[in-house]
């Protein structure tokens, strides 16, 4: 089945991979900021999605995660650590414990 454009709207793609979403597609979406997914499809489709929250998000996080899925790529050298700077780090953590669970301070 092969389906028509709704709506047809030119965007340009800048040197760093980045797009602004239309203001029709985003009200077409229900969506204003962050709320959206790409999907690529086998057949070379994209399609925009309102994203759907599946639970609490952490924004900082979030933005980490994407930072290190575009940075990893581009930066592929990642190397082991060497027994010198483990042994270093080992050095400067000895004796401090860390509650994982424990609320970070506000400062």
């Amino acid at each position: 089945m092969v389906s028509r454009a709704t709506i047809e709207i030119d965007a340009t793609i800048t040197e760093r991979g980045q797009t602004t979403v239309p203001a029709a597609i985003r009200k077409m979406l229900g969506v204003r900021k962050g709320a959206i997914v790409f999907k690529g499809l086998a057949d070379g489709t994209v399609v925009i999605e309102p994203k759907h929250e599946t639970g609490e998000t952490d924004p900082v996080l979030d933005g980490f995660l994407a930072f290190l899925a575009q940075d990893i790529p581009k930066n592929a050298a990642i190397k082991p650590l060497n027994a010198d700077l483990i042994k270093e780090i080992n050095a400067l953590t000895e004796g401090v414990e860390v509650d994982l669970d424990e609320p970070l301070p506000d400062e």
